[in-house]
């Protein structure tokens, strides 16, 4: 370099030394946490005879790139610490990309996406791809087996079964997650609900089912069950009920309308330990079927012989039924017309389950091990419980469930009772022959077209023949 320029540039460097020197010290700006997005409360529950058909498919969000920390080759200090995965050594320098698609949408979507984030930022090796197809089975079943595709899913456990027969999925179990891990992390129907044929196939992050959810300005405490389990004294209830006050005491959509979901905690109230197995076996010329058959017909007495979830709502709105049979997406409706309503569990309701899933690419391309954190991080109790509180959804994770600021919410606290004493929906790929016999089965019980009996019979012997052509 010449040397008069050296000199030159020398003096310009001392002399900004100067006045930095005497300048004041500037006060770094304080980084606020953007404020969460308040979902909506959750509308309408799909129908369990369908599979809820997927909305236009959104362009992929690509997590933005974290910002690096001070030292770059260290993630940040996090709240969370893994229990049964590894977290990612971002020191190695090596890089590693996931994608996950899902089902999630609206502003539900946006408090699921900043956790993503959060993730991203302990870990900046970790880049988090969300995106939501429009058909995602038929998406999996052509995309996986060419090597395309998620490493991830976030989809409902009703799909395990499916999913592990086509090699889609992978079992959990070769990568740390046993049973006493799952009983001692999540709630009972979301344990029961992500295994399948003795594999671990998921891990739960939310769960759903629904209660009695009553007019309090209606129904006086006399009138209410004081034993989710006791049918002879729901029966009683809803007799004085009807005679005091000349409505019906419920209105359950599957009852008078053929909707085997809303009519399960009935039948696995009275012992019924689900409609069809993972074995294919199905339990509707039981005893307990019978006895629960035998019940329909003296409670169709003082209820609605015709409902549906449009006559449900409107009874219960109207004041012309003290209480609905249905979950937390009626909340919303029964909060803007300002009833003054309480929740109680009864019986034994389907448990709809949300999960992660391991994708047979994942392991195809190395990614295994950060999959599993990645999952074990978006289902622990510090996630979910902020999530809960944003979305308003029931925790799979049982700390969350307890954690003080969730509890606290009454409509979660009561529904995720409910929860706990139900029965997870089938995961079987047999599930499928579960849903119009049995809602057949039962309107035709309620209507007394059948006796209980011979209608429950009938229900076994179309869903035996319905299995039997899937075998």
């Amino acid at each position: 370099m010449n040397k008069k320029i050296w000199i030159l540039i020398s003096v310009l460097m001392i002399a900004a030394m100067i006045l930095a020197a005497c300048a004041p010290a500037a006060t770094p700006a304080p980084t606020t946490a953007p404020a969460p997005t308040t979902a909506p409360k959750p509308t309408e529950a799909p129908k369990p005879t369908e599979a809820p058909k997927p909305t236009t498919a959104a362009a992929p969000t690509t997590a933005p790139a974290p910002t690096m920390a001070p030292e770059a080759t260290k993630p940040a200090a996090a709240a969370w610490t893994p229990v049964v995965s590894k977290a990612p050594d971002c020191s190695a320098g090596k890089t590693y990309k996931l994608a996950m698609w899902h089902q999630w949408s609206g502003d539900y979507l946006n408090a699921i996406t900043q956790a993503f984030k959060d993730y991203q930022t302990m870990y900046p090796c970790v880049t988090i791809d969300l995106s939501k197809p429009d058909d995602v089975q038929n998406a999996l079943k052509t995309a996986v087996p060419a090597g395309q595709g998620p490493d991830l899913l976030g989809w409902a456990n009703d799909h395990i079964g499916d999913l592990g027969l086509l090699g889609i999925i992978n079992p959990l179990d070769d990568y740390g997650v046993t049973q006493d891990f799952l009983k001692s992390t999540y709630e009972p129907a979301a344990v029961n609900g992500v295994v399948w044929t003795d594999k671990i196939w998921a891990l739960p992050e939310t769960q759903e089912a629904i209660a009695l959810v009553y007019n309090k300005d209606l129904v006086e405490d006399k009138y209410l069950p004081t034993d989710p389990m006791n049918f002879d004294d729901l029966l009683a209830k809803a007799t004085a009920f009807q005679k005091d006050k000349g409505i019906p005491l419920i209105c359950n959509q599957g009852l008078g309308n053929p909707d085997a979901y809303h009519a399960a905690p009935v039948y696995f109230g009275f012992g019924v330990p689900s409609y069809v197995d993972d074995q294919g076996k199905a339990y509707l010329n039981t005893p307990e079927a019978y006895a629960a058959g035998d019940w329909l017909v003296k409670f169709s007495k003082v209820s609605l012989k015709e409902t549906s979830d449009q006559i449900c709502t409107a009874a219960f709105l109207d004041k012309k039924a003290g209480a609905k049979w249905t979950g937390p997406w009626a909340i919303s409706d029964i909060q803007k017309a300002k009833i003054n309503y309480g929740i109680l569990p009864m019986g034994k309701p389907f448990v709809g389950i949300k999960t992660v899933m391991l994708v047979k690419n994942a392991v195809d391309r190395g990614n295994q091990d950060v999959a599993m954190n990645v999952m074990e991080y978006y289902t622990s109790a510090e996630v979910q419980a902020k999530l809960s509180q944003v979305n308003h959804t029931i925790p799979a994770q049982t700390a969350a469930l307890k954690d003080p600021a969730v509890a606290a919410d009454p409509v979660i606290a009561a529904f995720g009772k409910s929860a706990n004493l139900g029965v997870p929906m089938a995961n079987t790929p047999y599930a499928s022959a579960q849903w119009t016999p049995v809602g057949d089965a039962t309107t035709a019980i309620w209507q007394g077209k059948l006796e209980p009996k011979a209608a429950l019979d009938a229900a076994q012997a179309a869903i035996e023949k319905a299995i039997a052509g899937m075998k």
